[in-house]
């Protein structure tokens, strides 16, 4: 099987975005990606993408606003809404560049509270989302000082940086993949008041709402995961009732993907995806 890599930009709200696809030579469906915060979209090529491609879905992955090799301010954006108009760009470029097959989106981790919020928010004709280790809620409670700083400084200095604070060691079990991550120079630990606070009301928000979901979901969790709540993630589940489909991974850390148990997550992604297809599209 041959897979074509290739990368293209795009521009709103006054940046200059850095985008790239994984196509097979035969695409029947294809997965909108969006990453999580610190990373980029180039981590989720290789192993993920191939996954996929084999399959004959397509991958297609942007970095988000203050991210890998999109324009602005490390680990900043201009507001909430912002990064919800990005994926709907993204979802019109996969159109113009795949045509109208079935649409995915995935979103992981800040990624994930994204993809969550934008199916209840906005209108579109994607088939299904998955979602993996939502920034719902975080795993710990960040220091009261933090947040009292972040809430007096929220209207007046939006782009005011601190770092994340996130334990690398905490993202897989898989310790070369954690050498890898540490080692990536696209990834950061820097994050503005706006990639925080508007996201964990936004994390709230949508596990009260989940109720008015119409789309199917994948979503999925480790139970070992030390950055995000994984207890958030089955409220989101089960208020969204019968259209969500929840897995939880005993152990799993955070990145589930590039964890031990990578190969049965993205088995389990993948098996989703085309069961949907052919029993959604093939009949």
């Amino acid at each position: 099987m041959k897979t074509q890599h290739k990368t293209f930009n795009f521009n709103i709200h006054n940046t200059k975005f850095f985008g790239q696809y994984w196509e097979p030579q035969k695409t029947e469906a294809v997965l909108i990606l969006v990453h999580g915060m610190g990373e980029h979209s180039s981590r989720y090529g290789g192993f993920f993408a191939d996954q996929f491609c084999k399959k004959n879905i397509a991958v297609i992955a942007f970095d988000q606003f203050g991210h890998g090799k999109t324009e602005g301010k490390r680990g900043h954006t201009p507001d909430y809404k912002s990064n919800l108009d990005s994926i709907s760009e993204m979802l019109e470029i996969a159109t113009k560049t795949f045509g109208d097959i079935p649409q995915f989106l995935y979103g992981h981790s800040m990624g994930g509270n994204l993809v969550a919020n934008y199916i209840l928010k906005r209108h579109s004709n994607i088939t299904g989302a998955i979602i993996s280790s939502p920034m719902l809620k975080l795993a710990f409670t960040p220091p009261a000082w933090k947040m009292k700083v972040g809430g007096l400084l929220r209207n007046v200095y939006p782009s005011f940086t601190e770092k994340t604070g996130l334990d690398a060691s905490k993202i897989s079990r898989d310790k070369a993949e954690v050498i890898k991550y540490q080692n990536d120079p696209l990834v950061h630990d820097k994050v503005t008041i706006n990639y925080s606070l508007p996201f964990f009301e936004a994390g709230e928000w949508a596990i009260h709402n989940a109720g008015i979901l119409n789309k199917k979901i994948l979503i999925f969790h480790g139970t070992g995961d030390e950055i995000t709540d994984y207890k958030a993630t089955k409220s989101y589940a089960g208020n969204a009732g019968e259209n969500a489909t929840l897995k939880l991974y005993e152990g799993g850390y955070h990145e589930l993907h590039n964890d031990l148990c990578k190969e049965e997550v993205l088995k389990d992604m993948v098996n989703w995806v085309e069961s949907f297809l052919y029993t959604s599209f093939r009949l």
